[in-house]
């Protein structure tokens, strides 16, 4: 359905069953994921168009394009960013860009999970791209989706949630929301939904509707982002290219960075008060270190904010991305840790809305996702208290032996940033193993460190990559709901689906999705029970193991707990086993 511009409120219906306050990436993917799992979806949004002079993220991890690969946009998203994966990969830090001052001082190699070619760790590497081309990109994915509408010019109001309706298929007696939308006019028109997904910022409506507050707190000084256009600067640079320089200036420090190859550049100014005057052309001229011709796109001053929602939400209403949490951006994480909550979210709400999610389910979204995001708002904070300008010294840019001996000092001191740009411990290693939805075996989960992952197929964890071939990933085999994934060479030549039968049986008296794969070697000739430390692993629909090991029963027994049920043997119920399908590639 095409995004309805200026929408009116006679464009919304009556009853929706799910509607999503907020088109930024985290209510846009939400939407697509839903639709991809059959349930449709209204997202409202105040705007009317994505102003291009905001870029705020600016990289996207592994794991989110990875999630987009899983929608079939990843390769869009590539094709539609001006700065290729190729172009550079390096974030350097630097007494200076230009002439003599442009000294490097270290470099973090491979930043964000930018490296060409073939990616082990995730079937998809990092991408720098401008949020707003990612929006424009969701945006058009929308418009070409039958279950997923865009309406802008709408916000959401005030609502009333837990009331009670017996209309939905799912069964009498559900929870409803009553939404009430209005339009750049100020007319108004309540609306009714089963779920209510705030996807709409830091200031989200939703949340306050949910009595819901941030807490948390902010950075003592504030910063300045700048959009500009030069010509010259691409020249005047003397160092290799870069994601960003870090300039620790004597004077004026911060990053700054190429945001396409056209002569359109971005730069932070670190550690100043955006709430007085300020020069920004004096201000990226000092940083730059030149007289460079430039054009001044934007200014945008911000603070660094540490916040986290104690709540995600009830009664059918769900904060997702910056409605829950606000982190600071040094390591790139914030937008991308939005599209992690939204993935989680949607297949929790399919099934609900569907029927074979059981009542733990949708209650571990918070549960799994709260972790996820203070444990990234405390790296991000931490890397917040060692920026530019706390490692500025003008003897860096001096020559002989004393800027020898500076630049080898801050070298050293800067390796406190690693983690900033060599993440993977945070952007992989993440795990839901004290989630209600999975079985544990007895296993150590691998101690979470922001900068080293360790693959495991851990119930919980990330489901372990591996290539099966030059370009066919793991992660390729999975099917939309549940896969069960068994070692090929565990077989003996008998198919998964016989010997694997409980499974089948137990997942159609619940009416769970569940697709049974075997697999493996790996392109390597590593079997995958040496990966999983396994013969089966039950994989979730975002990827995430819920139960390893080699007995069908017990494998069978973790369906019902993964989507959410308590361990009991329902009644066969023939409707729903027609979702069941068993796939042996």
């Amino acid at each position: 359905m095409t995004a309805i511009e200026n929408a009116s409120l006679a464009d919304l219906p009556e009853d929706i069953p799910v509607l999503i306050a907020g088109g930024g990436p985290s209510g846009l993917f939400l939407s697509l994921d839903l639709a991809r799992r059959g349930i449709p979806s209204i997202v409202i949004e105040p705007r009317t168009s994505i102003d291009p002079d905001r870029p705020r993220a600016k990289t996207t991890n592994a794991r989110t394009m990875t999630h987009l690969r899983r929608l079939g946009l990843a390769d869009t998203l590539r094709n539609a960013a001006p700065l290729p994966v190729s172009y550079a990969q390096d974030v350097i830090f630097c007494s200076g860009l230009t002439g003599d001052a442009g000294q490097e001082i270290t470099r973090f190699r491979q930043a964000f999970q930018l490296v060409p070619g073939r990616y082990e760790q995730q079937p998809e590497c990092g991408q720098q791209v401008p949020q707003p081309v990612m929006e424009n990109v969701l945006r058009d994915a929308v418009a070409g989706s039958p279950l997923a509408t865009l309406l802008t010019g709408l916000s959401v109001g005030d609502v009333d949630y837990g009331h009670r309706s017996s209309s939905l298929d799912s069964g009498p007696d559900s929870p409803r929301a009553r939404v009430d939308v209005s339009d750049t006019t100020g007319r108004r028109r309540a609306v009714e939904c089963r779920f209510l997904a705030g996807a709409d910022g830091g200031s989200s409506a939703v949340r306050r509707s949910l009595g819901i507050r941030l807490e948390g707190g902010s950075a003592e000084l504030s910063n300045i982002s700048v959009l500009f256009r030069s010509r010259d600067l691409g020249d005047a640079i003397t160092l290799d290219p870069a994601v960003q320089y870090w300039v620790l200036g004597p004077g004026v420090a911060g990053m700054v960075g190429r945001m396409d190859l056209e002569g359109t550049w971005w730069a932070i100014i670190q550690g100043v008060d955006g709430r007085e005057s300020f020069d920004a052309t004096a201000l990226v001229r000092s940083l730059v270190g030149a007289e460079v011709e430039l054009e001044i796109l934007a200014t945008d001053p911000w603070t660094a904010r540490m916040l986290l929602a104690p709540s995600y939400g009830r009664d059918g209403g769900y904060l997702v991305g910056d409605a829950a949490h606000l982190n600071p951006p040094w390591g790139g994480h914030g937008f991308n840790t939005c599209i992690g909550d939204a993935a989680n979210l949607a297949w929790k709400i399919a099934a609900a809305q569907e029927g074979w999610g059981g009542p733990a389910l949708l209650g571990s979204y918070e549960l799994e996702r709260r972790p996820v995001a203070e444990r990234t708002i405390r790296d991000a904070a931490a890397n917040g208290q060692a920026l530019a300008y706390h490692f500025a010294d003008p003897a860096l840019r001096s020559g002989g032996a004393a800027g020898e001996a500076a630049r080898l000092q801050a070298k050293e001191a800067l390796a406190v940033k690693q983690s900033e740009f060599d993440s993977l411990g945070l952007v992989l290693g993440y795990d839901y193993s004290s989630s209600p939805l999975t079985v544990p075996d007895g296993s150590t989960v691998p101690a979470k460190d922001p900068i080293r992952y360790v693959p495991s197929a851990s119930p919980g964890a990330l489901l372990p990559h591996a290539w099966l071939d030059r370009s066919t990933s793991l992660y390729d085999i999975l099917g939309p709901g549940f896969t069960l994934l068994v070692d090929a060479g565990s077989l003996a030549g008998v198919p998964a689906q016989v010997v694997y039968e409980p499974v089948l049986a137990a997942a159609a008296r619940r009416g769970i999705p569940v697709t049974v794969a075997a697999v493996g070697p790996s392109d390597d000739g590593t079997s995958m029970a040496t990966h999983w430390q396994a013969d089966a692993v039950l994989v979730r629909p975002d990827q995430h193991v819920a139960w390893r090991g080699t007995d069908p029963a017990k494998a069978a027994a973790a369906i019902g707990v993964a989507a959410g049920w308590p361990l009991a043997t329902p009644s066969e119920d023939p409707e729903r086993s027609s979702r069941v399908r068993a796939v042996i590639p």
